[in-house]
């Protein structure tokens, strides 16, 4: 099944001149079949392995001895593995594989110089399974997102150097004389990657900086791969799914101006919060805490623009497979900014740190925002650029109720038992043996367990349904005008 109502990218503006037919739509769907096709693949494959390391993981922390026979296998080497595989191996090729997609669309361009993103799409993912193979044989740094070994990460800055020129080049010669805030985000997901990846490579991992500078460093880095890198590819997905689907413009477009330069002012100082009570300087942690609250101006605004737009047309949840995943995240997204912010003040930070319900406060960002955001473009792009439909609206009803369910259960449980815990922590008197705090943990991480089984049922239908669509007949022409129909106009687009 697949999304019926959209508006078009020939969007006008201001009442301007017609853009891009719908042939030339089609042109650009099928120059771009390839990398679609390389990029979700991969994604959908690291997804799916990435899910068995992180249902280990998650089962040794109830279960210590299991396979732990297995040398390979010990918790300190598959924790690190199954992060590098989610956020290097899925999150940035799903990443890739939608920017890409967005950014031809609304720069009216097909595909040119493919031969540049193939090459990145070698480089990047021979760099990944580089990195897993070197984290499993203990070749690890101690640096949270960042644990791959330092001979790994030359494939992975090459592969991002050679997208970034294949993007810029694209917007720079675009077809269109307006720019969309969707292609903001993401030329700015595209510049602070490298600048974020390089820096932090280079003071921790090549010239490591000495001291609770590196503390610093690692988690200036670990926050902006969250919110300088992925937030803005799901953000630029958000704003183009959502208001095409719905076939209208999106609510207080033109304050999204306001909302893009704030939010990459603030939300790139916030991270150093996460250092409340480490020996680094207070200004520091202050100004974590600060720009975790001036997030919120911009998380209001970009509220405002998805979630008042939605107003009236709640009943295309039900049809629209893409507007779904996509609104899910963007609920995750205006939640869990709020939940940050909240966490950022000291006294919270003081129950909170060191606990469970950090992971379940990340795992609401990376998983339940990103993630199924992604999921959500997927089941837009992929009929689309291979002219062929998605084979079975039962899979994909049961991918979205799994994955919804699952993330939802694992971080009320992290939460609410990592709520428990900072507190029995914080209360000696009442807990003097730790040992019985790490037993009143157990049920919240074998509820953890239950929802990575979710999660993984989901991932397979989701596998099994892409790689399905691959093997299906193209669907005639004449079908093609009335599945993937288009509204007449649109205006989103600011000069």
């Amino acid at each position: 099944m697949s999304d019926s109502s959209s508006h078009p990218d020939s969007s006008t503006n201001r009442g301007g001149a017609t853009g891009l037919q719908p042939f030339g739509l089609r042109a650009i769907d099928t120059s771009m079949r390839v990398p679609a096709v390389v990029f979700g693949a991969m994604s959908v494959l690291w997804l799916f392995v990435a899910t068995l390391f992180a249902l280990i993981t998650s089962f040794k922390l109830h279960t210590p001895g299991f396979l732990g026979q297995w040398e390979l296998l010990t918790f300190g080497r598959v924790q690190p593995a199954y992060m590098t595989m989610f956020l290097y191996g899925w999150a940035t090729n799903a990443g890739f594989g939608v920017a890409f997609w967005i950014m031809a669309r609304l720069s009216r361009n097909t595909l040119q110089a493919g031969v540049t993103l193939y090459t990145a799409a070698a480089f990047w993912n021979v760099g990944v399974l580089v990195a897993i193979f070197g984290i499993l044989i203990g070749h690890l740094n101690p640096h949270k997102w960042l644990e791959m070994p330092g001979y790994a990460a030359p494939l992975l800055f090459v592969a991002f150097a050679l997208i970034a020129v294949w993007a810029v080049l694209t917007f720079r010669f675009r077809r269109s004389d307006y720019s969309y805030v969707s292609q903001w985000y993401l030329l700015a997901a595209l510049f602070w990657f490298p600048a974020i990846f390089g820096i932090a490579c280079l003071m921790l991992v090549y010239a490591p900086a000495r001291g609770v500078v590196q503390s610093v460093v690692g988690m200036w880095y670990a926050h902006n791969l969250y919110a300088l890198w992925l937030t803005p590819i799901g953000l630029a997905a958000a704003y183009y799914f959502i208001p095409k689907i719905l076939g209208k413009p999106v609510h207080s477009y033109y304050f999204a101006a306001i909302a893009f330069w704030t939010y990459l002012v603030f939300a790139s100082w916030a991270g150093t919060q996460h250092l409340a009570g480490g020996p680094v300087p207070a200004w520091i942690i202050s100004s974590g805490i600060v720009g975790s609250l001036l997030t919120l101006f911009p998380v209001v605004i970009i509220g405002i623009n998805h979630h008042v737009s939605m107003a009236g047309n709640f009943g295309k949840l039900r049809t629209s497979p893409t507007l779904r995943f996509v609104y899910f995240g963007a609920v995750a997204f205006t939640s869990v900014s709020i939940l940050t912010a909240f966490t950022a003040f000291r006294s919270v930070r003081e129950v909170v740190q060191f606990t469970y319900f950090m992971d379940g406060q990340m795992q609401w960002g990376i998983y339940a925002w990103f993630t199924m955001a992604m999921f959500g473009a997927l089941y837009y792009i992929m009929p689309r650029v291979l002219n062929r439909e998605w084979p079975s609206a039962m899979l994909i009803r049961l991918h979205f109720w799994t994955c919804a369910s699952g993330i939802v259960l694992y971080v009320l449980a992290m939460c609410i038992g990592g709520w428990i815990q900072g507190i029995q922590i914080n209360n000696p008197g009442a807990y003097p043996d730790f040992v019985d705090v790490v037993g009143n943990t157990m049920p919240w991480l074998v509820a953890g367990s239950l929802a990575g089984i979710l999660l993984l049922l989901g991932h397979a239908a989701f596998a099994i349904h892409f790689f399905w669509i691959l093997l299906r007949p193209e669907i005639p022409d004449e079908s093609r005008s009335k599945l993937f129909k288009e509204p007449k106009h649109m205006k989103v687009a600011v000069k």
